[in-house]
């Protein structure tokens, strides 16, 4: 078989939280686009996604510390003083790290030595998920060997690199993207804003593949006495807000039968458990932890409203659209999220969800609307489910992003 012409860059492979990407890869092979994964780290969840059988793809997986293989890098970083480009990679890289001097800097410059090295004879483009450090690697790689490379830009690659490096990634004169995509509107109009050419940048939504998910269930119409079932999915970080949200049940009135299931690892998972442990609710809380994507769907055709309570953290990073939501959407699940960055685009309030306000009280206020009429999550449910299958489908944007990269790697050939 002759070498795929495209390498994909990735932070780590497989990974249980971004299956947007999982979802988009294995679209854009059976679309007939060959490549193969270069992940930066290897993977340190327990469980996969059925997604991640699908994909035929060769994984390489690049030396995530410089010290732990020497000779490698050794022999990439000798290999690359002589190809063609290193001069001007390496001169961009003196001038990123005088302003950014830091070991992670370093070794980015590093990996790429390796992929740059590494990267078989037949390979004609490069194309990196995020915008921080895996299209650092792969600017400088793409440099070194005299290729084009672009990206996919999600959420906080754009919003807490510096200004300076997104404006010089995006730049062609300094060796930015050939283009680049970014799964929101409010990302792609702030990227726009930064580059000398807007039309580099496209608005991609990453789209649900209605294919992998099961129909909706019946849902019985929901007594007002009933238990309240409701559930998040997302990683216990700051942006999400689940402290918020925790503090937000323990407000409700005591006389509501509620009970709210985690789905989701995150470096913050202890402290939200003794949060709720001291607020007194934890008996009402199930922690799930990893979930692979069929515990997942399962989870929401089991629940009665899906909660998101996503925030701006302080260094600024923030949700795009995250895939769960349309997730949800596909099960008829009724949708309570905040305002935050993109999730306007999909969710409409009081016509395809609720958006709230981060407080506690008005996440309170919001959660016992809906457990107080029972009418009030299917209207909104029905009409997120449309939604989605009229606009957020997975189609047209593959289709999209594949005629870029086929464009791209077309110059090269």
């Amino acid at each position: 078989m002759t070498d795929a012409p495209l390498a994909v860059v990735v932070k780590g492979w497989p990974r249980l939280s971004e299956t947007f990407i999982a979802q988009e890869l294995v679209a854009l092979e059976e679309a007939g686009l060959r490549f193969d994964i270069w992940s930066l780290r290897h993977p340190t969840d327990q469980k996969t996604h059925p997604l991640h059988d699908r994909l035929k793809a060769r994984v390489r997986y690049l030396p995530e510390y410089l010290r732990d293989a020497p000779e490698r890098v050794a022999a990439a970083q000798k290999a690359a003083q002589t190809m063609p480009g290193y001069d001007a990679a390496s001169d961009i890289f003196e001038r990123d790290l005088a302003r950014d001097d830091t070991p992670n800097r370093r070794r980015r410059f590093g990996q790429a030595c390796v992929m740059a090295h590494e990267l078989p004879p037949g390979t004609l483009g490069i194309y990196a998920h995020f915008l921080h450090t895996p299209s650092s690697v792969a600017r400088y790689a793409a440099i070194l060997r005299g290729l084009e490379w672009s990206f996919s830009a999600h959420a906080k690659d754009i919003w807490t690199s510096p200004e300076w490096e997104l404006r010089e990634k995006l730049d062609p004169a300094r060796h930015g993207a050939a283009f680049g995509a970014t799964c929101t509107g409010f990302g792609a109009r702030h990227l726009q804003d930064l580059a000398e050419d807007p039309g580099r940048i496209d608005l991609v939504y990453h789209g649900l593949d209605l294919g992998r998910f099961p129909a909706p269930p019946s849902r019985a119409l929901r007594r007002v006495n009933d238990s309240f079932r409701m559930m998040s999915v997302g990683r216990m970080v700051e942006k999400k807000g689940f402290d918020n949200l925790i503090d937000a049940l323990a407000l409700l009135p005591a006389a509501l039968d509620w009970h709210w299931t985690h789905i989701g690892g995150g470096d913050l998972s202890q402290a939200m458990k003794a949060r709720a442990q001291a607020l007194g609710i934890s008996g009402r809380i199930t922690w799930r932890g990893a979930c692979d994507q069929p515990e997942v769907i399962d989870a929401m055709r089991a629940a009665d409203l899906f909660v998101l309570p996503s925030r701006i953290a302080q260094d600024g990073d923030r949700d795009g659209l995250p895939n769960v939501l349309m997730e949800a959407a596909s099960q008829k699940l009724p949708i309570l999220s905040t305002p935050v960055s993109a999730i306007p685009e999909f969710i409409i309030t009081g016509q395809s969800g609720v958006l709230s306000d981060d407080a506690p009280e008005a996440l309170a206020a919001a959660v016992q609307r809906f457990a107080t009429d029972p009418t009030l999550g299917p209207k909104l449910a029905e009409a997120a489910f449309s939604r989605l299958k009229a606009d957020f489908t997975m189609a047209p944007g593959i289709a999209q992003l594949r005629a870029r990269l086929t464009a791209m790697l077309s110059r090269a050939g």
